[in-house]
């Protein structure tokens, strides 16, 4: 199987609550003669897996993924410490007697190969992609006693390095730090998928995992499909949409959204409430190949006749595999992650959104007291 992904990003104050209750206006009406009240509580849920992908970021942030392995992840075998400025990885040599002309160290601004060079052969150390962006003329290594000693000079000393290279696990440790409690949605064509992603996000982070279809179906005590042929498309959109701005002031949620015509994502009118969190595009692709996958994501933001095309990543598949979920939301982090370090205010930024009502004004925040109903066009993506 390939995959290829594709991406874009944003935050919310700190919550260490671990339920909280949601509710949807008293006499709220779904576009019909029914009226609900939302109430429930939610209970938050973790645990803790292991993923492996390969991703490279273009100039629209786009993330892509093709080396989808079902091969089990290598067992670690090094030391390393972030030491704020930089970073060391010590690597055992195990016995070898190795003189430092046997040593081959080649580094690279995102990369670090370390091999061995005996009478018999070329032996590889390490191969792999760094966590985050290097200094390579200021590498140094060396040889202390039974190990080898590689010393790193970060490019940007404010990111806090979990581990030498980007893994699942080192990106659920820096990306849960760079978040700062902001919320995730998940949209796209796919109900099934959205959720299956949120979950595990959640499953990673930490986060409490939800779902706008459960919850609608839940209040509605019906289906989401019987609502729709009862009541039409229209009506479930507008519910979601209610949800979406009953959990926009909740913090920690990864949440799966309703796909298709039936949810308020795919309405470029229904995005004041998701602009609340990072909200990634889970997308079907034709593309055939990793630039083919960048174009395309490209021109659905360019195109922007579907609401999914305001989301801060566009993660772009050949097709879905269950076996892979895992691999999709690593490369959502990883998308994440390297938006936030682009432009380290977008927290803040996006937690005054939320503080001020999430008005509709996003990414173009107007000062308090700006009245959404002035009519005034402050953003295309308002």
């Amino acid at each position: 199987m390939a995959v290829s992904l594709s991406s874009t990003v944003y935050f919310h104050s700190l919550n260490t609550r671990k339920s909280f209750k949601l509710g949807l206006p008293r006499s709220f009406s779904f576009a019909s003669s029914t009226n609900f009240t939302f109430k429930t509580l939610f209970e938050t849920q973790a645990c803790y897996h292991i993923g492996k992908n390969a991703t490279y970021l273009s100039p629209v942030c786009c993330v892509s993924v093709k080396c989808l392995s079902a091969a089990p992840v290598r067992r670690k075998n090094y030391e390393f410490s972030d030491c704020v400025a930089e970073v060391e990885l010590k690597l055992p040599l195990e016995g070898r007697d190795v003189q430092s002309r046997d040593v081959f160290v080649d580094v690279k601004e995102s990369f670090l190969a370390v091999k061995l060079q005996t009478s018999e052969a070329s032996m590889s150390i390490l191969e792999t992609a760094l966590y985050e962006k290097i200094k390579p003329s200021e590498a140094i290594w060396y040889i202390d006693e039974d190990h080898l000693v590689v010393n790193l000079k970060k490019l940007d000393t404010d990111i806090k390095w979990p581990d030498i290279t980007e893994t699942w696990e080192s990106l659920k440790v820096g990306v849960m730090q760079l978040l700062k409690g902001t919320s995730i949605y998940i949209v796209g064509e796919s109900t099934e998928n959205n959720q299956k992603v949120a979950r595990e996000l959640a499953v990673g982070l930490g986060y409490t995992p939800l779902n706008t279809g459960e919850l609608l179906e839940t209040f509605a005590e019906k289906s989401i499909d019987s609502w729709v042929i009862s009541e039409g498309v229209d009506a479930v959109a507008e519910a979601e949409a209610a949800v979406l701005e009953s959990l926009s002031s909740h913090v920690r949620t990864a949440v799966g959204t309703l796909g298709g015509s039936y949810g308020a994502a795919v309405r470029p009118d229904k995005w004041r409430h998701l602009h609340a969190g990072f909200t990634i595009w889970v997308s079907q692709s034709e593309a055939t190949d990793e630039a083919s996958a960048k174009v395309e994501a490209q021109r659905s933001i360019l195109d922007g006749n579907k609401g999914y095309a305001k989301a801060d990543v566009i993660v772009k598949l050949s097709r879905w595999d269950p076996e892979y979920i895992q691999t999709i939301a690593k490369s959502c982090l990883s998308g994440l992650k390297q938006l936030i370090i682009s432009d380290k205010k977008l927290p803040g930024k996006k937690s005054l959104y939320i503080r001020l009502g999430c008005r509709g004004d996003w990414p173009n925040i107007k000062p308090p007291g700006w009245d959404p109903s002035s009519g005034l066009d402050v953003s295309s993506d308002a």
